[in-house]
């Protein structure tokens, strides 16, 4: 049951990574019409990679909007046409060089519901032997870190892990069944 019926949109601005819209609601009940600004995003993707060995691949990187480096997991965005596994697969390979040998969806969110339009695919991969280096973005600067799986829950909670999609995707990974 929906509460508000779309009437229009006017593209107001192209920002690279996503777009942003003017969206005109007016309440199903009547009333004035209401102007919303919604970021249109491509879909994201995260990828917790596990080694034979029980461990966890994370990636440490800059991030620009609060300019500090962030311990997270392989992620990015699905490029125009791409599944969220093509994308997974390829974001694994560009940020840590590992290559998926099973990748398995574990699920999805929505990032910011009342701003963006987008969704956020997570993943888990069994990763075999690093076959090359990282190639990442010519933005990105990052480095590869293996750590035991078991250090997870200690990093997200000592606050090292503050990602939000990527503890929603380490929460995914909880509710797989064995």
């Amino acid at each position: 049951m929906s509460s508000w019926r779309r009437l229009d949109s006017e593209r107001v601005a192209r920002c690279g990574v996503f777009d942003l819209d003017a969206v005109r609601f007016e309440p199903v009940e009547g009333g004035a019409p209401r102007r919303f600004h919604v970021l249109a995003a491509p879909d994201w993707i995260n990828v917790i990679p596990l080694t034979h060995d029980g461990r966890v691949v994370l990636v440490r990187q800059f991030r620009f909007g609060i300019e500090a480096d962030t311990l997270e997991i392989p992620g990015g965005m699905c490029d125009p046409g791409e599944s969220p596994e093509a994308a997974a697969r390829r974001e694994l390979r560009e940020e840590t060089g590992y290559e998926a040998e099973a990748l398995e969806p574990i699920g999805w969110v929505h990032p910011n519901p009342p701003l963006q339009t987008n969704r956020c695919f997570s993943f888990v991969a069994l990763v075999r032997e690093q076959p090359g280096p990282p190639s990442p973005d010519p933005t990105e600067r990052i480095s590869v870190i293996e750590v035991p799986a078991t250090d997870i829950p200690g990093l997200i909670a000592s606050g090292r892990i503050t990602h939000a999609l990527v503890l929603a995707a380490f929460h995914l990974a909880s509710l797989r069944k064995p």
